[in-house]
This record gives structure tokens, sequence and C-alpha cells, in this order.
């Protein structure tokens, strides 16, 4: 794995991870920031697995369809982190 490949990774993964958060079902503000980060980077590989297992991995041009996968994929590891994390408010 290349140094860029590991950036890109992390920016995609930022990224994903906040749409993924903004997604995630209740009031997941309370989940710390690098727990989103790790979860949008888990979100992109994940979601990258199971597309790739479903549908043809070779498509032309920018995947929107992959992409909407990660995005899902990261919204389910933000609640799932939310609800382990068990932060509450009083």
């Amino acid at each position: 794995m290349l140094v860029g490949d590991l950036l890109w990774a992390l920016v995609g993964g930022t990224v994903v991870g906040f749409l993924g958060k903004w997604l995630a079902p209740g009031d997941r503000d309370d989940v710390p920031l690098w727990i989103t980060i790790l979860c949008g980077v888990g979100g992109v590989l994940l979601g990258n697995v199971v597309y790739t297992s479903i549908f043809s991995a070779t498509t032309p041009g920018l995947d929107w369809w992959r992409h909407a996968w990660q995005i899902a994929t990261a919204a389910l590891l933000v609640a799932a982190a939310a609800t382990l994390t068990g932060r509450r408010r009083r």
C-alpha cells in the first residue's frame, strides 16, 4: 500500500464517516471524532467488499452505487459505535 493510498483512505473515510453519521438514525452527535473516522474507513472497506461480492467490480466512470453502499455501511457502523460507547446525557 502506498502512502497516497493511505491518505486517500483517510480522507475518503472521514468524508464517508461524516455522511454515515449524518444518516445514522437517532442522535449520534455524542460519538467522538476518531470513532467517526474509523467507522468511515471501515465503511469504505466493508462497503467495497460487499459491493464487489454482489455486483461487477469494474464499472466505467464514477461509481455512485458503490459510494452509496460505503455510506450506508458507515451509517451502520456509526450507529453500532454509538450504541457500544454508551454515552448518555442526563
